[in-house]
């Protein structure tokens, strides 16, 4: 499910809301003025996995950490 960003263009208030159907979207308010004049924003995200760190990744021939193991050719298994 989603999580979308939205700015109310009334208040100028930015948040984020779980959309877990489409058809939710017309329903929405700002939850700090409850109007409806909502503007749906480009949304950045970051994605957090538990695995290696920088210094415990693969390092490429280019010197620097392998951000895609085994794409330039290079075996690490």
């Amino acid at each position: 499910m989603p999580i979308y960003e939205y700015l109310c263009q009334d208040c100028g208030t930015k948040f984020e809301k779980l959309v877990r159907r489409q058809a939710e979207t017309p329903e929405l308010e700002c939850p700090k003025c409850g109007q409806k004049h909502l503007k749906q924003e480009l949304s950045t995200f970051a994605a957090h996995a538990g695995g290696a760190k920088s210094q415990d990744a693969p390092m490429c021939p280019s010197g620097g950490p392998c951000s895609n193991p085994g794409m330039c050719g290079m075996n690490f298994n």
